[in-house]
């Protein structure tokens, strides 16, 4: 599929000076479920447990689980046309589409074209990022970048995954933690209430803890590997984003981290002495949706204008953090 660049004009503003940082803004976020809630009830039995012994182990109550007939594509695209409603922002002004996923409906073409194409977002650029769990954070951080450069002015980022297509439903370590789910965040321009900066890591040595080979398309999880891993590295990683921004811990008013299990939610919050009411924490009913669980968690906890927020994730690719203020995080008015 050929992509073009439609000539437009430079993203510049000629009231500003050369001096003046510009940043992005998380102007709004949208989600998209499927309707299917599906109990630890309705999947205990098959995999030769009680009904508590998932919520013990997962923190997770419920999930939800795309059909057969819906679409994955369309699921992110009511995410993206959301979040841009409740930004106030026309389709026709984002400059780029980006979409978190690695289960997208078809190997080719890539999801977020279809997207762009399915909100209307004729004048933008789109492409997927691939970096499951990690996705939406580094999409989010193309995004940022491109604005950052004054190559666009408005970014949608989607993440999103059906991961109940890759699970193997007797898999106890994990069909009962996958799930379902799309989510949006639109970026804008700003001059406050910034992201602030990324650090982003990766380390192929842990490649077999979580993985997904071509000849069996079925998700394969160490579950022991992979929790003591990501408490270290989401520890890790949010005490280097910190220091990148140069603030403490004890300002950050809201710690959004992926939703893996809520094990590991506690985990990290009690290693970086973290009170639970500012570690996000809304699996119980989500489960585990990989790209979408960042901007799910987003929209579950609604950072209020002022807030200072970190976000966080860990998976089988890479890992990263970054904290942003929540000042630009609102409705337009």
């Amino acid at each position: 599929m050929a992509t073009t660049t439609p000539v437009q004009e430079p993203v510049t503003d000629p009231r500003r000076d050369r001096e003046t940082i510009w940043g992005a803004a998380v102007a709004a976020v949208g989600v998209s479920l499927p309707a299917r809630s599906v109990s630890n009830a309705e999947i205990s039995a098959a995999l030769g447990v009680g009904d508590d012994w998932i919520e013990r182990r997962t923190g997770i109550r419920s999930r939800r689980i795309a059909g057969a007939d819906e679409s994955l594509t369309e699921h992110a695209a009511r995410s993206a046309t959301e979040a841009l409603e409740r930004a106030g922002i026309a389709a026709t002004d984002v400059d780029l589409v980006l979409v978190a996923t690695t289960t997208a409906d078809d190997v080719l073409p890539n999801a977020a074209p279809l997207v762009a194409h399915a909100i209307g977002a004729v004048r933008a650029g789109a492409f997927d990022v691939g970096a499951a769990c990690t996705g939406f954070l580094s999409a989010l951080a193309i995004g940022c970048g491109q604005i950052e450069c004054r190559r666009a002015r408005c970014v949608v980022v989607v993440g999103v995954d059906f991961m109940s297509r890759i699970t193997d439903p007797g898999d106890r370590g994990t069909a009962a933690v996958f799930a379902d789910g799309a989510g949006a965040a639109v970026l804008v321009a700003c001059d406050e209430g910034r992201i602030g900066p990324v650090v982003l890591g990766s380390d192929g040595a842990g490649a077999e803890h979580i993985h997904v080979r071509r000849e069996r398309p079925l998700i394969f999880m160490q579950g022991h590997e992979t929790f003591r891993e990501a408490v270290t590295r989401l520890s890790e990683a949010t005490i280097d984003a910190c220091a990148a921004a140069r603030v403490g811990l004890d300002e950050i008013d809201l710690f959004v981290y992926h939703q893996a299990n809520g094990r590991i939610l506690s985990a990290v919050g009690e290693r970086l002495g973290l009170e639970p009411e500012r570690v996000v924490d809304c699996i119980a009913e989500y489960g585990n949706t990989s790209a979408a669980t960042l901007p799910l968690a987003l929209a579950f906890s609604d950072p209020q204008p002022g807030d200072l927020v970190l976000m966080g994730a860990f998976g089988p690719d890479s890992l990263g953090a970054q904290p942003w203020c929540g000042g630009a995080f609102r409705e337009r008015q």
